[in-house]
């Protein structure tokens, strides 16, 4: 009966909780509350009174192995029958083994504990490690914290233990804090309150005690309770606010347990906290009405070790656990001492002893199994792990601050100079490395033996950036202050955050400040791609750096949401302006495209910039920024024309030039008259369209032809009126396989591979087409024509001259022809759902078919990028060549290729125009001067360029999705044309 009573008052002591606070959660997990009754009943039935008062005991030992060790064990657990072990270090085998030895003597199952602030490698060799809880603080996705641990319970698990006393819930915000600085999450309550909840949470939630730590708040204190008792002078308001108050939260988030720390809070009560009535039954159980299990801080601390009793005054106090205590049989006798005085009742005890045994039930310790030795190690550390600690560090990431807009780096600017503050380059080189691969960056160590010849060297570069791998700063002060007033540098601090407290003012004279707490390799690249645009940052600083930044601090980089200027900074209103976004979402709901970006610049600032709808219309993916479009004809003018203007700037070639005399096969054909300016102007007589494919087509598998006039049975596919295309048909297999091979490697749909001759077959073709007279006829196969002279005087692939004479060093990293050999399918839009030839979707693979059986890289069709690369290509146009610090192309041939006009009709070279006499037929709005220039795209793009008003316009879209053949209500509804309009409409006069 009074076994039931008691098991009746701990029951009723959890409901009341759950009517004013979160019940522990891992006691609400337990379903068959019958069956932990009958369990707990069991073992106390086994256990006389002084046993009872063992289990309130956590013993602690090293993991050692040898014959002495296990002796003590065993005496530890049969003749105290202590509750719960604590390894304090050492090695994993050694801990498991121990562990499993003690668990096999033990008649009633043991409590393992763990003190794993930063994972297990805070005490075991070998084993994993995560960021300290001042790094982690930087981060602002607190799922993030839950994943920490979930993983750390995973890893608890595997070796045998059910407790771990993290996390610490203490507030740093004192900066002259000997114990808890790097250990506390941070110096805001909120923030840190929000951190330990989801570590708890993802620690309980998978089968592992999370025990906070070191209530009532260790945080603003300037002693180590390691070695004396710290006082909290402060009232109760300040209390409640700042310390109590993620212990508060961690209550309410049901955390299982508290340890209470050796402190003096006289607001709170006298003595130390860990063995204050006032502090522990009052404060934590009353007021916060905790009703988990209380554990005391170690007991063999000099903040409480001087006190007799101490353990026999702490449960009195109101703890249900008492850790490592100096001498536990004094202690144990010291408490039945107090049971014998009355200071502590039986009942006392036993309700301790049941929620103790409660716990171990919820913990999985009534049916306990032996910890596996074999593979443990490499159970510890999976894929998984590696991926979380690596989420961990990118997260915490924090840019400080970035005044001059060097993250990113405008790569068109050349003499950019790493400097590396390390005790070798080995430290620096993954950093190095990361950004080399995407521009050209030199390299300087910098060695305090000779920081003249350091200085002399970065004198003449344009931009300087610092990273710091040792935390020996204090040398190099003088050196990057100068730097810092002089040009604009980033500083990177790859080490502890506190290190910038030591060089103040490079700090505020640096433009960019960048913590990354950290230089493991995955950080140095991450902060690379930072640089390049290619990586997202959002850390927020968790503590404040004296007199330079506040807690809080930091800013977002995220390449999907570059920055934007006012348009008033450049004449522009920006409410008519945002009239764009209507005409965007209606162009989605005409079903003209399922998502688009619109970019504009004026004055070389982006003044609008954004993204609409999705890849398709089930909208399961967004448009976003770096999303690359198949730019169909802008491939003429962003490819093919780049080219030939660099080697006509180069003299290769006059305008009036036979395209003959550099692509030989049109010698002593119809064809051999052709000059450049007339397969520029659209001039050359060629068809405006061949279907080249049809080579490689088995035409005997057509039934009735590859195409009819009308359905029928073999002809159901309509693409266009009275234009059906053939259901089923194969492909000639002397030129085309299903499988790759070295005879087949020209991928031209995810199962199409094409022969690597058959390029030339196409070529072929169009000697032989016949010319159909010198009038304006507007063909692709005039560029495809430019293609094959660009090749033949640049000796080299265009798309290969083209990276290297302007992609690369413009910065243009997304850019690219046969896009998917360097970016995956995901970031690319598709241009169709289901290509009638190539039998598919198209995403990653040129819609036009002739550029496709060119291989993907052609004069008319195959580039994919984004607006804000086809944007930087256009302001080069329009600075007349310059980009960045570097002419690409002469002033005189900007002028010329972008000016110049046929007599016959609206074209430039290579370039269209408006129509300002037909403005009804013309690309652009009525509002476009003559001046502008541009082009547009079959899939649905379009870039203008106006140098009267300094303004660029480019247009992105998939509006062929899901069928080239639908109606196309992109040009219906004058999507682009009305777009243009609002942006001249918002120019201020």
């Amino acid at each position: 009966m009074k076994r039931r009573i008691l098991w009746c008052i701990l029951c009723a002591c959890l409901v009341s909780t759950s009517l004013f606070a979160q019940e522990p959660a891992l006691l609400s997990r337990v379903h068959d509350t019958e069956a932990c009754r009958k369990w707990v009943d069991g073992q106390m039935e086994k256990m006389t009174l002084k046993q009872k008062v063992g289990q309130l005991f956590i013993y602690t030992l090293q993991p050692v192995t040898n014959q002495y060790s296990k002796n003590v064990l065993r005496k530890m657990v049969d003749d105290y029958g202590v509750g719960g072990l604590l390894f304090t270090g050492g090695e994993l085998r050694k801990q498991v083994q121990m562990t499993n030895y003690a668990q096999a003597h033990a008649s009633v199952p043991l409590m393992v504990t763990f003190d794993g602030e930063w994972g297990l490698g805070m005490r075991l060799k070998d084993t994993p490690s995560f960021p300290y809880n001042r790094v982690l603080g930087c981060i602002q996705n607190d799922s993030l914290l839950y994943e920490y641990g979930k993983e750390v319970a995973r890893q608890c698990r595997l070796i045998g233990v059910q407790i771990n006393f993290a996390p610490v819930a203490d507030v740093d915000n004192n900066p002259n804090n000997p114990v808890i600085n790097f250990r506390s999450f941070g110096s805001d309550p909120k923030r840190v309150a929000e951190k330990v909840a989801a570590y708890v949470k993802g620690l309980e939630d998978n089968g592992v005690m999370a025990v906070c730590k070191h209530f009532p708040g260790h945080g603003d204190t300037e002693i180590d309770s390691h070695n004396a008792l710290p006082e909290l002078n402060f009232d109760r308001a300040r209390l409640d606010s700042i310390e109590l108050y993620p212990f508060k939260k961690a209550v309410e988030a049901g955390i299982g347990g508290v340890m209470v720390g050796h402190l003096h809070a006289p607001s709170l009560g006298e003595g130390p906290a860990s063995i204050s009535q006032e502090v522990i039954m009052r404060t934590l159980i009353d007021e916060l009405r905790f009703h988990g299990l209380v554990v005391t801080d170690a007991l063999e601390m000099k903040g409480i070790a001087g006190h007799d009793d101490v353990c026999a005054r702490a449960l009195i106090a109101g703890n249900d656990v008492v850790l490592s205590p100096r001498n536990l049989k004094k202690e144990i006798d010291g408490v039945m001492s107090a049971l014998k005085k009355g200071r502590l009742s039986e009942t006392d005890i036993d309700r301790k002893c049941r929620k103790v045994l409660s716990f171990k039930y919820a913990l999985g310790l009534s049916s306990w199994k032996k910890v596996e030795e074999e593979g443990l190690a490499e159970k510890l550390v999976t894929p998984e792990l590696l991926s979380l600690q690596q989420e961990l560090s990118k997260a915490a990431v924090t840019v400080l601050k970035d005044s001059s807009s060097l993250v990113p780096l405008d790569l068109s600017v050349s003499g950019t100079v790493l400097l590396s503050v390390s005790p070798s380059l080995s430290e620096a080189y993954p950093f190095y490395h990361q950004l080399k691969q995407t521009f050209p960056v030199g390299w300087l160590h910098a060695n305090v033996d000779s920081l003249d010849a350091v200085e002399a060297r970065l004198r003449p570069t344009q931009r300087v950036l610092v990273a710091l791998h040792t935390d020996k700063v204090e040398p190099y002060a003088a050196l990057l202050e100068k730097l810092a007033k002089d040009k604009p540098l980033a500083l990177i601090c790859f080490g502890d955050m506190k290190m910038l407290e030591k060089i103040p003012e490079v700090v505020r004279h640096a433009s960019t400040v960048i913590l990354a707490h950290s230089d493991e390799k995955f950080v140095q690249r991450h902060v690379a791609d930072l640089f390049l645009d290619n990586a997202y940052a959002d850390g927020r600083l968790s503590i404040p750096l004296s007199g330079l930044f506040k807690a809080g601090d930091g800013l977002t980089v995220d390449p999907e949401t570059p920055r934007q200027y006012s348009p008033e900074d450049v004449g522009m209103n920006a409410s008519i302006l945002s009239q764009i976004d209507s005409i965007a979402e209606e162009g989605i709901r005409l079903k003209a495209y399922p998502g688009c970006h619109v970019m504009i610049l004026r004055e070389g600032l982006p003044v609008y910039n954004k993204c609409f709808g999705s890849y398709t219309y089930e909208g399961k993916e967004q448009v976003k920024e770096n999303s690359l479009y198949d730019l169909a004809s802008l491939t003429k003018v962003t490819a093919t024309l780049l080219a030939v203007m660099k080697l006509y700037d180069e003299g290769k070639f006059g305008l009036t030039d036979w395209v003959a005399d550099y692509v030989p096969i049109l010698k002593k054909t119809d064809k051999a008259r052709i000059t450049v300016q007339d397969l520029l102007f659209h001039e050359s007589g060629l068809p405006a369209y061949w279907p080249f494919y049809e080579e490689a087509v088995d035409m005997k598998s057509c039934k009735g032809g590859l195409f009819r006039k009308k359905p029928d049975k073999n002809h159901t596919l309509k693409l266009a009126e009275n234009v059906y295309a053939c259901n089923d048909f194969r492909y000639n297999p002397e030129w085309v396989s299903h499988v790759p091979s070295a005879e087949y490697p020209l991928q031209v749909a995810d199962s199409l591979f094409l022969r690597s001759d058959f390029s030339k077959n196409i070529v072929e073709q169009i000697v032989k087409l016949p010319l159909k007279g010198k009038s304006y006829r507007y063909s692709c196969l005039n560029f495809m024509l430019l293609k094959e002279m660009v090749e033949k005087i640049a000796g080299m692939p265009m798309d290969m001259y083209l990276d290297s004479v302007f992609y690369a060093p413009m910065g243009l990293r997304h850019t690219a022809f046969l896009p998917l050999r360097k970016f995956p399918k995901e970031q690319i839009v598709p241009s169709v759902e289901t290509d009638f030839l190539r039998g598919g979707k198209l995403q990653g693979f040129v819609q036009d078919e002739a550029a496709a059986f060119m291989g993907g890289v052609s004069g008319n069709a195959g580039l994919f990028s984004t607006t804000q690369d086809v944007a930087r290509i256009a302001q080069m146009w329009l600075d007349k060549g310059i980009c960045g610090d570097r002419r690409y192309l002469s002033r005189a041939t900007c002028e010329l290729f972008t000016t110049l006009k046929s007599r016959d009709s609206r074209r430039g070279l290579g370039f269209d125009k408006p129509d300002t006499e037909h403005t009804d037929n013309s690309p652009c709005s009525p509002e476009a001067p003559a001046s502008v220039f541009g082009h547009t795209g079959f899939t649905g793009t379009c870039v203008w360029i106006d140098p009267d008003n300094e303004l660029i316009f480019v247009f992105l879209s998939n509006r062929t999705y899901p069928s080239v053949y639908e109606q196309n209500n992109l040009v219906r509804y004058n999507i682009r044309t009305r777009m243009q309009q609002v942006m001249y409409q918002s120019i201020l006069h």
